[in-house]
């Protein structure tokens, strides 16, 4: 088996996939630190080697590296071409993916459409048949009824026949009327004025009986008001009578406060003529005319009360003197 050489290895490290430059640099060192060991015998014996020959080998090796690296590099630009155009096919699937789901997307929407279309008109559909069957109900009991009906018409035309039998005998003995209906007519004018009749008889007893009610109402009333009016008068009088004796009263209480007063002013005449004469008396004994007026019975009084206290004053003085006088 043969080794790699350092060619082989960046030949790997190229046709691996497209990394950062640490990787190239990796795999170059990788690819120099695994040389064969003739190469490290001859390393090792380089002392022996001329220097013309070591040239020449590194610049094998460096043609070499240079060849290797150009490969590589093709390489590494045929497998990004060939990168790119799978990545633009890779793009190319989305957008028809994309388009594609688009697509899915609206052909769920338009089945949901539709299938809310179809729910919506089976709904419908049921509404209008349950609605026709009600309908379709409704005119079988209608059926029904007018075959009731009918039944009856027929029976109420078998049981009116000997009617009609007989108004075309009337009718043979009335030459006056032409036709049955005329003679129908006639009788239903009667029958209604009849009812008329009887519906103003009705009427006019209804109002007999309301005018013979109010009556007795007003009847009523009337004795009931003239009761009251009995019990008024009554009441009337007794407060008549009250008033009178409440009259004579305060007349008798006028009088009595008539008689006070004229005692009274008589008193008040006399007292002021009494203070009228002790203010003269005063004004005698002062030997001085009298100085107020005669209506002033207040200051008659006041000068009256002034002299009795002076001469009260001048009486207890003199008692006072006396039994000094008779010690000396």
């Amino acid at each position: 088996m043969k080794k790699p050489t350092a060619r082989r290895w960046l030949m790997g490290a190229f046709q691996a996939p497209v990394g950062s430059l640490g990787v190239l640099t990796l795999a170059f060192f990788t690819a120099t630190s695994s040389l064969s060991p003739s190469r490290k015998i001859l390393e090792q014996n380089v002392d022996h080697i001329p220097p013309v020959l070591r040239l020449l080998e590194k610049k094998q090796e460096l043609v070499d590296a240079d060849q290797g690296l150009q490969a590589q590099k093709e390489a590494f630009q045929t497998r990004r071409a060939s990168l790119k155009q799978r990545w633009e096919q890779l793009e190319q699937k989305e957008q028809e993916l994309k388009g594609s789901f688009v697509r899915f997307e609206k052909f769920l929407q338009d089945a949901e459409a539709r299938r809310s279309r179809a729910l919506r008109r089976a709904a419908e559909e049921r509404h209008l048949a349950a609605h026709q069957e009600a309908e379709a109900l409704r005119l079988r009991a209608q059926l029904k009824e007018l075959q009731r009906e009918r039944a009856r018409l027929q029976r109420r035309l078998q049981r009116l026949e000997p009617c009609a039998r007989l108004l075309g005998q009337a009718l043979e003995q009335l030459p006056e009327f032409q036709e049955v209906p005329e003679l129908v007519a006639r009788f239903d004018c009667l029958a209604d004025m009849q009812e008329a009749l009887r519906m103003t008889e009705r009427q006019r007893l209804a109002e007999l009986e309301e005018a013979r009610a109010r009556l007795q109402r007003l009847r009523d009333a009337w004795q009931d008001e003239l009761l009251q009016q009995g019990q008024r008068r009554v009441q009337l009088l007794e407060q008549l009578e009250a008033a009178r004796e409440r009259t004579l009263h305060w007349e008798s209480k006028w009088i009595q406060i008539q008689n006070t007063a004229a005692e009274q002013t008589l008193l008040l005449g006399r007292t002021r003529m009494a203070a009228l004469n002790l203010f003269q008396l005063v004004c005698q004994h002062q030997r001085r005319p009298p100085f107020l007026d005669i209506e002033d019975t207040e200051g008659q009084l006041e000068q009256v009360k002034l002299f009795i206290l002076d001469l009260s004053a001048l009486l207890a003085s003199l008692r006072q003197a006396e039994p000094t006088a008779p010690a000396s």
